[in-house]
């Protein structure tokens, strides 16, 4: 209590994006309590505005695997990775045109998911879901509004 004015409450998610930052921009990994404190600077920008302050981060005992799910969960909110769900009728050439439209428009597909029998889409048709690195949100609309137009009903998916 003598040397502590005030404490700072940080969630799972404002640590994960913390930890994403410090790769992205300080090239350094952390642990997620290494990362608290920069969680709290990015959560409570106001409290430390004109200030000079420092963090103490520490520790990099982070699991491979829970990296991996912090960088693809951080690309899928700045939407450099973008599930779109279509459902097409399941003719020769229908994948194709869209892996070209998708091509045309300068994203490349990381992850295809294409299912026949578990829909309750009529016969001849499919559910197909397109797993897509993309620049930003505005390209992943790009993208979407290029199926559409191309008559297929394509939405964003990323639930």
């Amino acid at each position: 209590r003598r040397y502590v004015d005030d404490l700072l409450l940080v969630g799972e998610e404002d640590i994960e994006r913390a930890i994403l930052k410090l790769l992205e921009i300080e090239k350094t990994l952390v642990e997620g309590a290494g990362a608290a404190p920069l969680a709290a600077v990015l959560k409570y920008p106001d409290r430390f505005r004109g200030k000079c302050v420092g963090l103490v981060l520490s520790g990099g005992n982070l699991d491979p695997f829970v990296l991996v799910d912090i960088i693809k969960r951080g690309m899928v909110h700045a939407g450099r990775l973008a599930r779109i769900h279509l459902d097409i009728r399941d003719v020769p050439g229908a994948l194709a045109a869209i892996t070209h439209i998708v091509a045309e428009c300068g994203a490349n597909i990381e992850d295809v998911s294409h299912q026949r029998a578990f829909t309750v889409l009529p016969a001849k048709s499919a559910e197909l879901d397109v797993v897509l690195q993309t620049r930003d949100a505005a390209h992943v609309d790009e993208i979407v509004a290029a199926l559409n137009a191309a008559g297929f009903r394509a939405q964003l998916h990323n639930q």
